[in-house]
């Protein structure tokens, strides 16, 4: 791992993700509050920012096994449809998140369900007074995009303990190994997280992901490269990209581009999906554009998309040490949340 500054640990919370899992799926749920399967018509997951991402992960993993439409819902509105067969899980690491409390407090005036996920705050207080249930996180985790493990299993585990989903023990356990094995590498420099950081300092990584999955790992990846190296980044999805996006590298040929792409692969993708990837590394690659292609280890879909996850974070530390950021401070976001709070 390249030699940087890290004022708040970022490294070490990054590669505590599979302890973090662990531990999430050691403490104890407040199952006596939940409802019943058959009481929930539609779920809801609110957060934004790096709570959030645990509503994206979420709705990759279970949409293909739940029997109810599924919605994360990142602003200040309630969607519309919510109510009383609604579940409305509410995520903010801090408690404080303003657009998530205005949101859940109006699901919570609908009689939605509701299940709180947070360090403490005002979203835990308010949970009380709704007799809502509640899951508290450890908030020595140093920012919230660091507690990507914490904030999302108990949200699984909820609808696996409510009988909503069902098969997550051993998705888990294979989580866990993968992430363990992925933590080694980095830790001994052998990863691919270094090579793809190097080949992303000073340009503007541009990500690729196919299908729900790749998704939440595409914007996981150009999210943590905003935040840790505080570079612009961007993503796109397959085979949307296909049908718009694509045609923009003719002109970006036509300099001296300097953009890379990133194309994050796993085995749960369309088989349709791989010859469009195929052909967006032929086009993109086709300048002086380099395409980088990272493909997910594990053997279920949650393993394989907390292994990209991990591979992003990781990378975006690499690029953070390269460009001597230092990850952990997001001084412009603090500057806007002060703003609006005048």
């Amino acid at each position: 791992m390249t030699t940087r500054p890290d004022s708040l640990g970022m490294q070490e919370a990054a590669l505590a993700l599979p302890d973090q899992i662990e531990e999430s799926l050691a403490q104890d749920l407040q199952t006596d509050e939940f409802p019943d399967a058959s009481d929930i018509d539609q779920l809801v997951v609110m957060g934004m920012g790096g709570s959030g991402i645990a509503g994206d992960i979420v709705k990759a993993i279970v949409s293909p096994r739940i029997p109810i439409p599924v919605v994360v819902s990142k602003g200040y509105e309630c969607p519309n449809f919510v109510g009383r067969r609604t579940l409305v899980m509410v995520v903010s690491f801090s408690g404080e998140t303003e657009e998530t409390l205005h949101a859940a407090t109006t699901a919570n005036e609908r009689d939605a369900h509701i299940f709180a996920v947070t360090c403490g705050g005002t979203l835990s207080r308010l949970a009380e007074e709704w007799q809502a249930s509640l899951s508290l996180v450890d908030p020595a985790i140093p920012m919230p995009r660091c507690a990507v493990g914490a904030m999302s299993v108990p949200l699984l585990r909820a609808l696996d303990s409510m009988g909503l989903i069902e098969g997550l023990k051993d998705d888990f356990e294979d989580a866990v190994t993968t992430l363990r094995n992925r933590s080694d590498r980095i830790r001994d420099g052998s990863d691919i997280s270094r090579s793809v950081g190097e080949s992303l300092a000073n340009h503007i990584p541009l990500v690729y992901g196919g299908g729900a999955l790749g998704e939440v790992a595409a914007v996981r990846f150009k999210n943590q490269l905003n935040e840790n190296a505080k570079t612009p980044a961007f993503f796109n999805v397959m085979p949307e990209t296909c049908h718009n996006e694509l045609a923009g590298w003719g002109a970006a040929h036509s300099g001296e581009p300097n953009i890379v792409a990133v194309q994050l692969r796993h085995s749960y993708e369309h088989p349709r999906l791989s010859p469009r990837f195929d052909f967006n590394e032929a086009v993109a690659g086709s300048g002086k554009s380099d395409v980088i292609n990272v493909w997910a280890e594990g053997d279920s879909e949650l393993a394989q998309l907390f292994d990209l996850i991990l591979v992003g974070d990781q990378t975006s530390l690499e690029v953070a040490a390269l460009l001597g950021q230092d990850p952990g401070p997001i001084d412009v976001l603090a500057q806007l949340k002060h703003r609006l709070a005048q």
